[in-house]
């Protein structure tokens, strides 16, 4: 195999400017911040893939830069291996290049395209996402239900992440008490609705968004509108009667769940996505067929909780919702992963769907909303 000689950013300029054609074979959203004078941008795919397309004759001097050398180095060898005998490749890349202080250009770009490729250059690089996968978030449509503990993480994530259409419903306003925990608020927030300030926050964060905040008590007559058109919905609730609800609805409308709940120092997460997984996949009805005793299940305001332990949770469940928007990975469908923040300790336990459940058991035609606040209280 001839070796691909190595020029160093210095060298590569100096040939350029003698007639040397300098490529430059980045990614688009890579080379966004910046490229080298002179370059022409061919993907290193698309440079391998139809060479002839892209290049003059095979007499011409090329030189190959990417951002860090390998890269390049390695569309060289393919490009002598394709007959194209006068073939560098710049040592360091745009990196070097850069610290070398020599000439960058910045390729015309919209705004938006600007902002898309800096606001998710990390995500962009990652095979599993890239701009597809970006762009497939910037479709989604998630809805959050808690604007509190488990929301407010999640949605920061979330927003950060360029999901572009979050739903928020929660009725609550900001206490001084939640911002141990809640995020998305702080001391100036004390008082108003939460969906507000979330919205607030969020869109400062990330002002491409759109964020749909509902002030409102999640119930039978409003659930349906409210999950119109979502992909993935986030159970960021404190209550059992809501859990179940959101349950039965998601299972309604093919939905998948995102679990999460804590206490004092543990908390658990879940997918349940019984809806679109009949006798597949378990529900929440499937691991807690009935309400335990109001005792043995008190809420934050009752038991207390350490303030970080929402966020851990939280930012477990944003990770599954990604998951799932990009098609990514291994959901926690079937398993409940729980946590125990005193120990430090992480504990799976497998969960399979109930072939008796009133709801998600195969053929079972769905039975309609309930009072679930009385049948919370008869468990």
């Amino acid at each position: 195999m001839t070796a691909v000689p190595e020029l160093s950013p210095e060298h590569a300029h100096q040939r350029t400017l003698h007639g040397a054609l300098l490529i430059d074979v980045r990614e688009p959203h890579e080379r966004a911040a910046g490229m080298a004078e002179g370059a022409l941008g061919i993907a290193k795919g698309e440079l391998e893939a139809n060479a002839s397309a892209h290049l003059p004759s095979a007499d011409r001097e090329l030189i190959l830069i990417c951002q860090s050398g390998r890269r390049s180095l390695d569309a060289a060898q393919a490009l002598l291996g394709l007959g194209y005998p006068h073939v560098s490749s710049v040592h360091g890349g745009t990196t070097a290049w850069r610290a070398a202080g020599l000439p960058l250009v910045q390729p015309i770009q919209s705004d938006d395209e600007r902002d898309f490729n800096e606001r998710y250059s990390r995500h962009l690089l990652l095979p599993q996402v890239g701009v597809a996968g970006q762009q497939a978030l910037l479709g989604a449509r998630v809805l959050l239900l808690g604007a509190g503990g488990l929301g407010s993480p999640a949605a920061f994530y979330l927003a950060a992440a360029g999901v572009g259409h979050l739903r928020i419903a929660d009725d609550d306003l900001v206490d001084r008490s939640n911002l141990h925990r809640q995020i998305l608020h702080t001391d100036a927030s004390v008082g108003q609705p939460k969906v507000q300030s979330a919205r607030e926050r969020l869109l400062a964060l990330n002002p491409r968004l759109d964020v749909d905040a509902v002030q409102a008590r999640v119930t039978s007559d409003n659930v349906d509108a409210l999950l119109d058109g979502v992909d993935v919905v986030l159970d960021g609730s404190d209550n059992f009667p809501l859990r179940y609800l959101l349950n039965d609805a998601c299972i309604q409308h093919r939905i998948p769940l995102v679990y999460g709940a804590v206490e004092r120092f543990t908390g658990q997460v879940s997918v349940f996505d019984a809806g679109r997984r009949r006798g597949q996949a378990p529900c929440y009805r499937c691991l807690f067929p009935e309400p335990p005793p109001p005792e043995f299940a008190p809420n934050c305001a009752e038991a207390g909780v350490l303030g970080v332990l929402p966020g851990m949770v939280g930012l477990l469940q944003a990770t599954e919702v990604l998951k799932l928007l990009l098609q990514i990975g291994e959901p926690l469908v079937g398993r409940l992963l729980t946590f125990d923040a005193l120990a430090m300790r992480f504990r799976e336990i497998r969960l399979a769907p109930d072939p008796g459940c009133p709801l998600c058991a195969p053929d079972r035609a769905f039975p309609g909303y309930i009072d679930y606040a009385a049948f919370c209280r008869s468990g």
